[in-house]
């Protein structure tokens, strides 16, 4: 089985807020059997996390993605993708990005998104979006 993550895993994983989500983040990874995909968007939007909430400057910032990139699967987000996102957003009214990462995690074959801030339970095409922080 397939597992996309979410921005806000990987910023907190990289510890963005405070330890305890930096700590609880890492747990979740670690804890992971599937294989992890990671939607390109998460990743731009990791750069802009670690460089304007973090402080970190951009070579730090872009070491840390290009980290990511070495060790999950990135999904791209394909034309297939943005298509997708706009039939989720006109469907359900998601938001367009959180759309983008839900049809990302589709396009690539995952079974769950692990997200903190989207709609737990929410499936699409097989993908739902589970909240790896609560019990």
């Amino acid at each position: 089985m397939r597992t996309a993550l979410d921005t806000n895993i990987l910023a907190y994983a990289e510890g963005v807020n405070d330890a305890p989500r930096r700590d609880a983040a890492l747990s979740v990874l670690a804890r992971l059997q599937d294989e992890v995909v990671v939607p390109a968007q998460a990743l731009g939007e990791l750069f802009v996390v670690l460089t304007r909430k973090a402080g970190r400057d951009a070579a730090t910032a872009r070491a840390a993605i290009l980290s990511w990139t070495e060790s999950y699967l990135v999904q791209p987000s394909t034309e297939a993708v943005m298509v997708e996102a706009m039939e989720i957003v006109t469907s359900h009214r998601l938001s367009f990005w959180d759309s983008v990462m839900l049809a990302a995690a589709a396009q690539s074959g995952c079974r769950r998104l692990l997200s903190e801030d989207m709609q737990p339970g929410f499936t699409w095409r097989s993908v739902t979006i589970q909240n790896p922080f609560t019990t």
